[in-house]
This record gives structure tokens, C-alpha cells and sequence, in this order.
């Protein structure tokens, strides 16, 4: 029993595997996408993933496994060249989010101190730093790993708690609460694909599945350590959306969109309070960096083991998966050649995909599962026309993120078919 985790703690991992980068990196994207309805935005993308996380907690309790989302994939599939893709796709995707979490520290870290004095500069040297440095922890050791994340998720929720508070306070000497009015929101489309865009800030409560073999009386507490996580993020966020548009004008919003949430905490604390958020976000962003080259890792390991990538891939380089080398450099590439929108959107669409799949074999197992066939359909059907939505809409502005990201799902079915040809071949 020693080995074992609480309620609390799988709930903690949900939590600090979504609030990580993402609400820092996504922010102000958000807001330049839905304006005063970027709460309601927050909220869509909130109902998809604790719809999914209906499939989760119910594939997590009828097939414990370390392999989580690969595993659930697999056993809905089988090995095929489809599972496989998917499972592709998902080690991409956290690629993805390395960038954007990336991204999002080398957009905060500039305001602490300028190497250059020049942004785009700045920008890179931070982005491909942090990465180097996770890295090189990783590599070090798996226990720093872990400590740093534990006491990262207690520092970032401290913070961002505090931020909310006082964000309200603020509103009693000053504030734009107008600008929340309905007559400020976007249409009900660029709502949805505002939330859609921005879904990658939830992506993080898939890691529960991977500790629920160790979790304590996992029949009473899986769908609570699901449910917990995802709705304490959603009121966490819709919270934060609230305080970030009620404190600034758009017009501040969109001039600092790529640090919005340390500018609004400087009407009431001014720039103490500007520091302290830039600091929880250089914390959050190295925690979710950190954690996600572990998971990153592990899941290019996991793909290998079940045969659905070369097996050289399960082997180990200076102790660690190779798969980590690899995550590290893809994210250096990915980082300093991409921008956040077609980041984000790529991610978006990534893990909405991978999500639409977990929904449907929740579906397919349900009579094994004893689980509602319905939701599981429902979370299914909304992933996939979320995607189709953020797909054609996103399209239409940011062409060169859709490309990108069709390219990556296209590249990931045919290396996939490619290597069980040539393993056919050989056999």
C-alpha cells in the first residue's frame, strides 16, 4: 500500500497536467478569437474534455495499464496500421505541446531579462534553452523530474488562485467588465473555434490513466479523480478569462497577447504583480516541459513495445528511452520554425483527433465495460466536428497551421503502413 496513490494525487496529476503551459501560452490567442466571450470559449472546449473524460475513467477502470491512451487505442483496434497512426499522432502531438509550452517561455522569460535586447532573438535563445535544460534533467534523473513537478503544481495553483483574487478586487476600483457583455462576443462559430484552438490547455488529464494501476480502491475513486480534475480546471479557467478581460482593454490584451496574463495582474499590483505571474509562468511552462519529455518519452517506448514503430526505439541512450533525444530535437525544430497559432492549432487538432478515437472505443466497449454507450458516442461526435470546425474555420486565417497539421496525421498513417510493409516484407 505504500506504493500506492490517493484521490488527491490522481486528481493533482490531472491538475498539473493541464494547467501547465497551456493557459499562459494560449491566453491571449483566445481572447483575439472569441473577445468578450473567450470565458464561453473555455467552457466549450471544458464540456469536450469532460465528456472524454467519461471514456477515460471508464477504459482506465476496465484496463489498468501504464500505457494509458496507447493501450486503450490498441485494445479498441488491435495493432493495425489505423492504431498505430493514431498512437503516432499522439507521440507528435506531445511533441506539439513541448513546442508550445516552449513558445510560451520564450514569450515571458524576456521580460525578466533581455540576453539580446532584440524579441524575435530573445525569443529563440529562451525557447531552445529550456528545452536543452529539460532535457539534460531528464537525463540526470527521473526522481528531479518528479520533485520539480510536484512542488511546480503547488506554486502555479498558489499563484493563479492569487491572480483570481486579487483580479477581483481590482474590479472594485477599476475595470472593463463590459467588455464581458454578450454584445462583445464573436458568433457562436469563432466562439467554438476559439475554444477549439485552445483546447490543447486541457489536454493533460490522460495522465491519470497511466497511475490508475497504482491508485487506491480504483472502483470508487477513478471517475472522481477524472471529474475532479477537469471541472476544478474549467471554473479555474473560465475564472482566469474572466479576471484577464475585466482588468485590460482588448487593445492592451492584443499588444501583450503573448504575456496577457502577467499584464493584467498590473492594474492593481503593478509590476510586482506583472513579475510574479511572468514567474509562475516560467515555473509552469519548465513543470510541463519537464513532465511531458518524461511522458513524451515513454510513449514513443510504449508504441515500440507493442511493435508499432521500430524497436530500435525501445532501446536506451545514456539510461533513457532514445525516444527522449528524439522528442528533445523534434521540439528544437518545431519551436523555432513554427508560430504559436499553427502550434496551438496543430495540437488542437492532434489530440481532438486522438480524443474523437478514445470516445469511440469507449463506444465500442461499452457492453464489456458496463458503461453509457451514449456518451462515449456523444464525446465522440463532438470531438470529430470540433475538428471539423476548427479545421475549415482556422483554414480560412491561419492556412499554414491546418497544412501543417493534416500533413503531420497524413505522414503519421503512412509511416505507420510503411513499416508494417516492410516488416510484412521481411517476414
Amino acid at each position: 500500500m505504500n506504493d500506492k496513490i490517493s484521490l488527491k494525487d490522481a486528481i493533482s496529476i490531472g491538475i498539473g497536467g493541464m494547467v501547465g503551459g497551456g493557459i499562459f501560452a494560449v491566453l491571449g490567442l483566445a481572447v483575439s478569437l472569441a473577445q468578450g466571450g473567450t470565458p464561453v470559449a473555455f467552457l466549450f472546449a471544458g464540456i469536450i474534455a469532460l465528456v472524454t473524460s467519461y471514456s477515460y475513467a471508464k477504459l482506465s477502470l476496465h484496463y489498468p495499464n501504464r500505457g494509458g491512451t496507447v493501450k486503450f487505442i490498441n485494445q479498441g483496434f488491435g495493432k493495425t496500421v489505423f492504431s498505430g497512426g493514431i498512437n503516432n499522432i499522439l507521440w507528435v502531438s506531445y511533441i506539439i505541446m513541448l513546442a508550445l509550452y516552449a513558445s510560451a517561455f520564450g514569450s515571458y522569460a524576456p521580460n525578466l531579462w533581455s540576453p539580446f535586447g532584440d524579441k524575435h532573438l530573445d525569443f529563440h535563445f529562451y525557447a531552445s534553452l529550456i528545452i536543452i535544460f529539460a532535457t539534460a534533467i531528464n537525463y540526470y534523473s527521473i526522481k528531479v523530474v518528479g520533485d520539480i513537478e510536484s512542488y511546480a503544481v503547488i506554486i502555479k495553483l498558489i499563484i493563479l488562485i492569487g491572480f483570481i483574487g486579487v483580479g477581483f478586487y481590482g474590479f472594485t476600483v477599476n475595470n472593463h467588465l463590459d467588455q464581458l457583455a454578450p454584445s462583445s462576443w464573436k458568433d457562436p462559430i469563432h466562439l467554438l473555434t476559439g475554444g477549439m484552438v485552445i483546447f490543447v490547455a486541457y489536454e493533460g488529464f490522460e495522465l491519470i490513466a497511466n497511475a490508475v494501476p497504482d491508485l487506491v480502491n480504483p472502483e470508487r475513486n477513478v471517475d472522481k479523480a477524472y471529474f475532479g480534475a477537469v471541472i476544478f480546471v474549467i471554473i479555474l479557467y473560465i475564472l482566469i478569462a474572466v479576471v484577464t478581460i475585466g482588468s485590460l482593454t482588448f487593445s492592451k490584451i492584443a499588444t501583450a497577447q503573448d504575456y496577457v496574463l502577467a499584464e493584467a495582474a498590473m492594474p492593481v499590483l503593478g509590476k510586482i504583480g506583472f513579475s510574479i505571474i511572468t514567474v509562475a509562468a516560467l515555473i509552469s511552462t519548465f513543470s510541463a516541459i519537464n513532465a511531458t519529455l518524461y511522458g513524451g518519452s515513454r510513449v514513443s517506448y510504449v508504441i515500440a513495445e507493442d511493435d508499432e514503430l521500430p524497436h530500435e526505439l525501445s532501446g536506451k541512450l545514456w539510461n533513457q528511452p532514445i525516444g527522449l533525444l528524439i522528442t528533445a530535437v523534434l521540439t528544437l525544430f518545431l519551436v523555432n520554425t513554427l508560430k504559436l497559432e499553427s502550434i496551438s492549432t496543430a495540437g488542437s487538432v492532434g489530440f481532438l483527433l486522438i480524443f474523437a478515437v478514445v470516445n469511440y472505443v469507449g463506444y465500442r466497449l461499452a457492453d464489456q465495460m458496463q458503461s453509457k454507450s451514449i456518451i462515449s458516442l456523444c464525446g465522440a461526435i463532438l470531438c470529430f466536428l470540433a475538428m471539423v470546425v476548427l479545421i475549415i474555420q482556422q483554414f480560412m486565417s491561419n492556412p499554414t497551421g491546418i497544412i501543417i497539421s493534416l500533413s503531420i496525421i497524413a505522414f503519421c498513417f503512412l509511416l505507420e503502413w510503411l513499416y508494417k510493409r516492410a516488416k510484412k516484407n521481411v517476414a
